[in-house]
C-alpha cells in the first residue's frame, strides 16, 4: 500500500472508528502483558525431551530445542508411522549429532503415552491438532513441562480440555510455551510494547489476512486405508486439523488476541471450496469479528493457488496505526517509529556479540521459532513457569468460532463456543476402515422445491 492510499485508509478508518468508539460503552484497550523474550537460555543440567509427532514441524522443534541451551537433549521419539519417526531420528543424528536410542523410539497411537514414560522432562509436541488435547493431558498428569505447537484444539470440546489441563500444569509449576510464534518474535513484541504504552491510542478498527498458496496434500497411495491416508494427508482433513482458518490463519487471530486483549462476543462469516483436492476443508473464509466494545476486526483466510497473496495484519488507533510487525504510523501516514532503527539505537555492542564475530553494534534478531525454545528452556531452568495454553487456547476457539459461522452462515457468539459440546473425530484410534466424510458444510437454506 502506497502512502496516499494509506492516507485514505486510515483517515476512513479513524472516521467509521471513532463513531464506532463513540457508540460503544467501553473504549477499546490493550492488555497490558507484554511476552518476555529472553536472550539467551541458561546454561543447567540436562534437560531430556522427546518428541511426539515427528514430521517436518516436529523435527524442526526437535532441532531448535537442542539449539536452544547446552545440556538440551532429544531422548525419545513418537509417531504413528515408522517412517516418520526413523526420518527424525536419522535428521537428529546427522544434523545436531545426537543419536536417539532405538529402544526410545516408539510407533502408534499410543507411542505418545511411551515417550512420556521414558524418562523425559519435557514434552516436545507436533502431532496433528485433533490429538493436543489428549497428549497436553497425560503430560501434565505425568509432571512434564511442554512445548505443544499450535492449533491447541480442533473443536470446543479439546480447547476446554486444554484450559483445564493449562490450570494444572500452572499449580505444579509447568511451564508450557506454544507454538503461536508471533509472542516470540522480536518485531512483533517490541511493537506490541509501544502500542501497550499508548503509542496508536485507542483501538478503533483492525484487519488481519492470511491469504496464500494451497499447501501441500497427499493422494492416496495404494495399501493406505483409510486412517492412514487421512492422517498423512491431515492438514487437509477438519477432524484432524481445524480446517486452515484454525490451523494457520490462527497466527493472526492470535496476534489480534495480544493486541486487542479480549475475546470476540460474536462473528458472521462466509467460505467456500473451489479448489482443494482432498479432505474436507474450505478454501476461503471471510469472518467480521465483534467485540463487546463495538470494535471490528475482518479477518480473511484462502489457501488458492494463482490468487494475490496477503499474509498481515493491521490496526488502526485513534493516534495512529500498525502493522504489528515492526511499524507505527502517524495519522497522516508519515511513520513515527520503525523497528529496525530502534533496535539498533537500543542494542549496544556485548562480549557475546564480538565473541561471534559481530563488531556492527547490533545483536541479530533469531528465528522465532528457536525463541520459541530458549523461552521454553529459560522458563524451566529459572522456575518461571509460563504458560501460555490458555490464551493460545482461546485464539483457537476464536478460529472454531469463525469457522462455524462460515459453516453455518449463522452469528455465533463467544459464549455458545463455551457451551458448545462439539467434537470432531472417532473415539477410538486404530489404522484400518475410517469414515471418509467428503461432505462440506452448506450454509443457509435453498428456496428450490
Amino acid at each position: 500500500m502506497d502512502i496516499q492510499s494509506r492516507r485514505a485508509f486510515i483517515g476512513s478508518a479513524l472516521a467509521a472508528g471513532a463513531f464506532i468508539a463513540g457508540c460503544s460503552k467501553a473504549k477499546p484497550k490493550v492488555s497490558s502483558i507484554v511476552p518476555v523474550l529472553h536472550e539467551k537460555a541458561p546454561d543447567g543440567p540436562v534437560l531430556k525431551a522427546g518428541l511426539v509427532g515427528c514430521g517436518g514441524r516436529g523435527s524442526g522443534a526437535a532441532q531448535d530445542f537442542i539449539d536452544a541451551s547446552p545440556n538440551c537433549e532429544i531422548i525419545a521419539l513418537g509417531d504413528v508411522f515408522q517412517d516418520r519417526v526413523d526420518s527424525a531420528r536419522q535428521k537428529i543424528e546427522e544434523e545436531k549429532g545426537q543419536t536417539v536410542p532405538k529402544e526410545n523410539c516408539f510407533v502408534g497411537f499410543d507411542a505418545y503415552q511411551k515417550v512420556i514414560d521414558s524418562g523425559i522432562d519435557v514434552m516436545i509436541h507436533a502431532t496433528p491438532p485433533h490429538f493436543r488435547p489428549q497428549h497436553f493431558a497425560a503430560a501434565v498428569a505425568a509432571g512434564k513441562h511442554v512445548f505443544i505447537e499450535k492449533p491447541m484444539a480442533v473443536d470446543p470440546v479439546g480447547v476446554k480440555s486444554i484450559i483445564e489441563t493449562a490450570g494444572q500444569a500452572k499449580t505444579k509449576g509447568l511451564t508450557v510455551i506454544s507454538g503461536t510464534c508471533y509472542r516470540h518474535h522480536k518485531k512483533v513484541i517490541e511493537t506490541y510494547r509501544l502500542v501497550a504504552e499508548g503509542a496508536i491510542g485507542d483501538i478503533l478498527a483492525a484487519r488481519a489476512y492470511f491469504n496464500t498458496s494451497q499447501l501441500w496434500y497427499k493422494k492416496r497411495e495404494e495399501g493406505w486405508s483409510d486412517m492412514e491416508w487421512m492422517i498423512r494427508d491431515w492438514v487437509n482433513w477438519c477432524w484432524l486439523s481445524g480446517d486452515h482458518i484454525v490451523e494457520q490463519h490462527v497466527h493472526n487471530l492470535d496476534t489480534m488476541s495480544l493486541y486487542i486483549g479480549a475475546n470476540p462476543v460474536k462473528a458472521v462469516g462466509f467460505g467456500g471450496r473451489h479448489r482443494r483436492v482432498t479432505g474436507n476443508q474450505y478454501d476461503f473464509f471471510s469472518v467480521d469479528f465483534e467485540y463487546e466494545n463495538g470494535l471490528h476486526l475482518s479477518s480473511m483466510c484462502r489457501q488458492i493457488d494463482g490468487c494475490a497473496n496477503n499474509v498481515s495484519d493491521f490496526i488502526v488507533g485513534s493516534k495512529g496505526s500498525t502493522d504489528c510487525r515492526g511499524t507505527i504510523w502517524n495519522p497522516d501516514g508519515s511513520i513515527a517509529w520503525k523497528f529496525d532503527d530502534a533496535f539498533r539505537e537500543k542494542q549496544p555492542r556485548s562480549k557475546e556479540n564480538e565473541a561471534d564475530g559481530d563488531t556492527s553494534g547490533q545483536v541479530e534478531v533469531r528465528s522465532m521459532y528457536k525463541q520459541e525454545h530458549i523461552d521454553l528452556v529459560t522458563s524451566i531452568r529459572t522456575s518461571e513457569g509460563r504458560n501460555e495454553a490458555v490464551a493460545t487456547a482461546h485464539s483457537t476457539l476464536m478460529g472454531i468460532m469463525g469457522r462455524t459461522a462460515a459453516y453455518t452462515g449463522k452469528e455465533v457468539t463467544w459464549q455458545e463456543m463455551l457451551d458448545s459440546v462439539e467434537r470432531l473425530g472417532p473415539e477410538l484410534y486404530a489404522m484400518g476402515t475410517a469414515k471418509l466424510d467428503m461432505t462440506l458444510p452448506v450454509p443457509g437454506v435453498s428456496k428450490a422445491t
